[in-house]
């Protein structure tokens, strides 16, 4: 199996992330078993200057330096379980000194397969103002909707606010429904979770429209490259 590095932006994607590849290899190769991951985590205020500021090549940074790190632990891949961060790729891929999986390919590859054509993004408001996702979804001819003001600002208020703190409230789960359910009356036929702690909050249940989990998609995607 391949080792696999995680370049950890948020705490609480990342451990998602990592263990959802840890529970889904023990169904797969076999009971307490999974790829060697290694992860490694520089805080998330050191990532908050370079994204408020729009500067990208100052993200690619703290992610190259990461995937250095990563590289010299043995990893043969990387991935990052931050949807925001992949504002940065084009620059990180010029120097990276490992293969990365891109969060926003391997969510779109899935709306495609499901069928999906006009899917409402979620996130924060880097990833909604951004085109991470747009131009991931173009590339399979589907169409990517973003929240109106109000809601989008509920969005990433509340991303920041309580979720990468770890704390999820009723309250949150039920102002999201309320924005899922009117990206649904705006023709959405699915909605991408695309910020890695909205899966901790929002499940399929509380969606009146399909969800495409970026963090378990991403996952699911990093044990297959591992398991070859």
């Amino acid at each position: 199996m391949r080792h696999i590095g995680i370049v950890a932006c948020s705490a609480e994607g990342a451990a998602l992330c990592y263990q959802t590849i840890c529970r889904d290899a023990s169904q797969i190769v076999g009971q307490h078993d999974h790829p060697r991951i290694t992860i490694d985590s520089i805080p998330l205020a050191a990532w908050m200057p370079a994204f408020d500021a729009g500067d990208y090549p100052a993200v690619a940074r703290i992610m190259l330096d990461s995937a250095q790190l990563l590289a010299a632990a043995g990893a043969d891949f990387a991935i990052c379980p931050d949807n925001t961060a992949h504002v940065a790729w084009n620059d990180v891929q010029l120097e990276t000194p490992i293969p990365w999986l891109h969060i926003a390919g391997e969510v779109s590859a899935a709306a495609d397969a499901c069928g999906y054509r006009r899917v409402g993004v979620l996130g924060t408001r880097f990833t909604m103002g951004g085109q991470v996702y747009p131009d991931a979804f173009a590339s399979v001819g589907i169409e990517a909707v973003v929240p109106e003001l109000d809601d989008y600002e509920i969005v990433d208020r509340i991303i920041f606010s309580e979720l990468v703190e770890g704390i999820f409230t009723d309250e949150s789960r039920r102002a999201y429904r309320d924005v899922i359910d009117r990206l649904g009356r705006r023709g959405c036929d699915a909605v991408a979770l695309a910020c890695t702690e909205i899966p901790l909050l929002v499940g399929p249940a509380d969606s009146s429209v399909p969800t495409l989990d970026s963090t378990r998609l991403l996952a699911a995607a990093a044990l297959r490259e591992a398991l070859g």
